[in-house]
């Protein structure tokens, strides 16, 4: 069976369609959810996807995480299920409390769209995926900095293409490098750039494969057999 995942579609996404698409082509059944349900709509995972939720005002995320879809999301979240927040969504998940820290203003202060390397931390395999972000420098205190460096709770980091990690490879400056972080049970992911538009071999690299495969993986442990 095809797990279902839900995609949450708050005003202002605009990656949702692109990750509806993307979990149909890696072997799962999209789920188009909006923001004001009350439920998850039966799915086995779900992804908070980029964009300008609520037009990104106040903080980025600030809005989205009083959504009425959130506390269906938090539940699943505290019951194991696998949560996927990409670029917005990583925003939201820590506004919501569910990731610490928080994404401010890229360092440089201006908008970035290009492709960048991560590496994932505890295989040191190299991902090619894009990012497209104005708030993606993820700071946090040292205090949780050091926290999750010790449960090892670090996901991605921005890299060069062989995977050494230098300052002139983080193109937002965010913290020790930090491009995408788990909760402490791993139910839960974000991360600022974009695998959703690096699953298809024909449009590029598919550095996206690597994450939508956990995803799915973690979504058929919890489809009934």
């Amino acid at each position: 069976m095809r797990p279902r995942v839900a995609v949450i579609t708050f005003p202002g996404s605009l990656d949702d369609r692109d990750a509806l698409r993307a979990v149909a082509l890696m072997g799962g059944e999209p789920v188009s959810v909006w923001h004001t349900a009350h439920d998850l709509a039966g799915a086995d995972a779900v992804i908070l996807p980029g964009g300008f939720s609520y037009g990104d005002y106040l903080r980025t995320g600030a809005i989205a995480r009083f959504a009425p879809v959130m506390a269906p999301v938090r539940a699943f979240a505290g019951s194991g299920g696998p949560v996927l927040g990409i670029c917005n969504g990583f925003q939201i998940l820590c506004e919501a409390g569910m990731l610490p820290g928080a994404l401010i203003r890229n360092q440089g202060l201006s908008f970035i769209c290009r492709w960048v390397n991560v590496r994932v931390e505890g295989t040191q395999e190299i991902l090619q995926v894009p990012i497209k972000h104005g708030e993606g420098q993820f700071v946090a205190s040292e205090e949780q900095l050091a926290r999750i460096e010790s449960e090892g709770r670090v996901a991605f980091r921005y890299c060069s293409p062989d995977g050494t990690l230098d300052e002139a490879f983080n193109p937002n400056g965010a913290s020790h490098g930090i491009a995408g972080l788990w909760n402490e049970s791993r139910s839960v992911l974000g991360l600022m750039p974009h695998p959703e538009h690096a699953v298809d071999a024909d449009l590029g690299p598919t550095g996206g494969h690597h994450v939508f495969q956990w995803l799915l993986t973690a979504a058929r442990e919890r489809v009934p057999v």
